[in-house]
């Protein structure tokens, strides 16, 4: 079963005009990643100046990053960054984000098969 995180960050990061999602269409663009074809896992805050996210590509690519930047400045997410950008495709079984990458798996197959 796909979790809401996953249905409500892939909407984010392809419709929202906020210059976190901005900036991360922008960065995931620059790693070669489609941002309307791409589905979010997660994006979670790990501490003051980054976050961990994982994404699937279109062709079922699975990548772990971190996503660096000022949360305190006005504009902070303008400059994001990205960090530690790591195809974990093979192992992604085995890691705390399984469960929804399983679900996110599912839910890029109904929504080919609609």
């Amino acid at each position: 079963m796909v979790s809401s995180i996953v249905v409500q960050y892939t909407d984010l990061l392809r419709t929202s005009e906020y210059d976190l999602w901005r900036r991360l269409r922008e960065l995931l663009t620059g790693q070669g990643l489609d941002p309307d074809r791409t589905v979010v896992v997660d994006l979670l805050q790990e501490g003051p100046d980054h976050e961990e996210g994982q994404v699937i590509s279109a062709d079922g690519r699975v990548f772990a990053f971190s996503l660096h930047y000022d949360q305190a400045a006005e504009n902070g997410a303008e400059s994001a960054v990205l960090r530690g950008w790591t195809d974990v495709t093979d192992h992604w079984r085995t890691g705390s984000r399984a469960g929804l990458t399983a679900g996110a798996f599912a839910w890029m197959a109904q929504l080919e098969a609609d």
